[in-house]
């Protein structure tokens, strides 16, 4: 309700038509200044009313601008630039004063405080040498930036901040004093201005001089000399050609063109074009910590989880649930929540993969039972945007399918599914199927042989197309070896073996220009030798690529817990992996585990999420934020969390 004037406190203090009691001009250096008086303080007094003409509020973010010059101060003693105190109170609600070698500022929080006054303190502040200075004042919350002469401001954080509305009814501005005679002011005053809402210091260092730039200054110390009072040199200037101004949003006018202005809240850097600010560095967000924000009820225990976006039609999520009646459940994102949108029947359904061929959308699901007729298919669903749902489009023959992969290689679209068992038989063929635009269909294109598969990863690198499959069991080990192919002449062809035990997931992720491939062991256990203490309990490893050797080398080991899955994701600068932990041999009931990449340290533990049977993970973002989703392999229960971001 503060007017964004400039409110000039020492103009109100001298009457229009010269001086008033207890003041006397004086000039020194060539410079005209005020001297007060200490026989009558309180005749240097005016209510507060006078500069807050339209509300009895202090602005909660404000400059003070003030010229003095002081003579020597002894070590102990305090002199008062100005307080605001009402009239039946003797606390400083508001107020600046300085010793030998230090400016205090004062404030009155009753509500931070517990009415008590907070200080806050600038050291090494050298005013008492007889010159000329400009101090500015910045205040903004818990930042304080003092500014001496346009030098380096000195910026302090105090656990209290500013209150955000401190009443001035019934109180008076006192210049030069607190009320009484002890700590009056003995120096000369040539500038005390309050400018609400904004950082002074871009209005005020623009000058070449610094020590007596005015904001505003009473008229009556407005004559000058032409020469300068020295050959001073000036303090910093190439801090003078680089201001930046902290606190909130200052304004961006012609006055402030090419000054910067920095947003401490969001570390954001940003450039004045004479009308607007312009990002030059964007602010980058940082994982705080993970709260849960939606219990999803689902149909039964979720398998797998599918999250993708219908253009123009909005977010959706894809469930895999377990039993077939009512099947399995697509939600949609509705005012921050997801709300069930469409039942599809499936048959132990393990996941969902959505892909797109030109302008059509397609979801596919993997069933791994036999449907009621006793026939076993998974089912490619194509949307319909007549209807707004999804139709069944094409069966395709599967045997216990686990996952499918989507992508595409030289322009043509390709689906790969992972074939669990057939019967006990678990060493059967995977399928990859080209998609025939003549008609309309998938097509068989190619058969690899795979051991209980779980899981399909496809990446690039480069020119090359690569397709990583998860074996997880050949009939009587877990500890076998899972495969990386890659595309050659027309087909995938083996590139690299790698020895996983129970290997449930792979997940390719980037990392400025290193790649790298994670892979989710479950559990190690082998029907000829002694079992481990805990299968489960077992390391999950990332591998990076060496392209020296052409090769995948271990790059770190994780301790999981029966892992199912790993999910990377980002936020700001920051990279994460996520791992879905969801058996340590006693209980389902296991934190999953978010890591955070720090460099050279690799992958390192930074958040415990507890999960019940965790499954799967998908993180997605909206425009209210960023979110982790996973799903329950044991309780008809999924989670939406939100990563809270600072």
């Amino acid at each position: 309700c503060t007017e964004l004037r400039p409110l000039d406190m020492l103009a109100e203090a001298v009457p229009a038509g010269g001086l008033g009691r207890g003041m006397r001009v004086l000039q020194a250096q060539g410079v005209r200044g005020v001297q007060l008086s200490a026989a009558r303080p309180r005749a240097l007094s005016f209510p507060a009313s006078r500069l807050f003409v339209h509300c009895d509020r202090f602005p909660e973010e404000f400059s003070i601008i003030a010229t003095l010059r002081v003579p020597g101060v002894p070590a102990k003693r305090n002199e008062y630039l100005f307080t605001l105190m009402v009239e039946e109170s003797h606390n400083v609600l508001v107020g600046l004063r300085y010793s030998h070698n230090k400016l205090h500022f004062l404030f009155w929080s009753q509500e931070h405080s517990n009415g008590w006054q907070t200080r806050v303190t600038f050291r090494n502040v050298s005013l008492s040498d007889n010159q000329w200075h400009t101090l500015i004042l910045a205040v903004s919350g818990q930042s304080f930036s003092l500014t001496v002469d346009c030098s380096v401001p000195n910026d302090v954080v105090v656990e209290t901040p500013f209150p955000t509305s401190l009443s001035v009814k019934r109180a008076s501005f006192y210049l030069g004093n607190r009320r009484r005679r002890k700590g009056l002011f003995t120096g000369l005053l040539r500038q005390l201005v309050l400018l609400p809402g904004a950082d002074a210091t871009p209005r005020i260092c623009r000058s070449m001089s610094f020590k007596v730039t005015a904001l505003s200054v009473p008229a009556i110390l407005h004559d000058l000399p032409m020469k300068p009072a020295s050959n001073e040199v000036l303090k910093y200037p190439y801090e003078t050609d680089m201001k930046v101004t902290l606190g909130s949003r200052p304004p961006c006018t012609k006055q402030e063109k090419a000054h910067f202005w920095f947003n401490a809240s969001q570390r954001g850097l940003y450039l004045c074009n004479g009308s607007s600010w312009i990002s030059i560095l964007e602010a980058k967000k940082r994982l705080d910590y993970v709260e849960e924000y939606q219990n999803l009820v689902t149909n039964s225990e979720t398998m797998g989880l599918e999250v993708f976006t219908i253009p123009k039609v909005g977010l959706f999520a894809a469930t895999a649930n377990r039993y077939t009646r009512p099947g399995s459940a697509i939600y949609k994102w509705t005012d921050g929540k997801f709300v069930l949108y469409q039942n599809i029947p499936t048959y132990q359904a393990q996941s969902w993969k959505y892909f797109t061929i030109g302008k059509k959308i397609f979801l596919v699901v993997a069933n791994f039972e036999q449907d009621d007729r006793g026939q076993e298919y998974s089912v490619i669903y194509k949307w319909s945007r007549r209807k707004e749902k999804f139709i069944a489009y094409q069966r395709i023959p599967t045997h216990s399918a686990r996952d499918w992969e989507a992508f595409v290689i030289a322009g043509e679209a390709f689906l790969a599914v992972v074939n669990h068992r057939e019967g006990n038989n678990h060493n059967i063929d995977s399928v990859i199927y080209r998609w025939n635009p003549r008609t309309g269909l998938f097509e068989t294109n190619q058969t690899i042989p795979t051991s209980g598969a779980y899981d399909w990863e496809f990446f690039t690198i480069g020119p090359y197309s690569f397709l990583a499959v998860a074996n997880t069991f050949n009939g009587t080990s877990t500890k076998i070896y899972s495969h990386i192919y890659i595309w050659l002449s027309g087909s995938f062809q083996l590139f690299q073996s790698i020895m996983t035990f129970g290997a449930a997931d792979w997940e390719v992720f980037h990392i400025g220009d290193r790649v790298f491939l994670a892979v989710a062991n479950s559990h190690s256990y082998d029907s000829g030798t002694p079992g481990p203490s805990n299968f489960y309990a077992i390391n999950s490893s990332i591998y990076e690529l060496n392209v020296t050797a052409q090769m995948f080398v271990k790059f770190q080991d994780l301790l999981t817990y029966s892992a199912l899955d790993w999910e990377f994701f980002s936020v700001g600068d920051d990279s994460f992996l996520v791992v879905a932990n969801s058996f340590d041999g006693v209980t389902f009931s296991v934190n999953s585990i978010i890591y955070r990449w720090q460099g050279y340290e690799g992958f390192v533990a930074v958040h415990h999420l507890p999960t019940v049977g965790c499954r799967d993970w998908e993180a997605f973002n909206t425009t209210e934020g960023s979110y982790l989703f996973y799903s329950s392999a044991k309780e008809p229960l999924s989670k939406v969390l939100k990563l809270k971001t600072t």
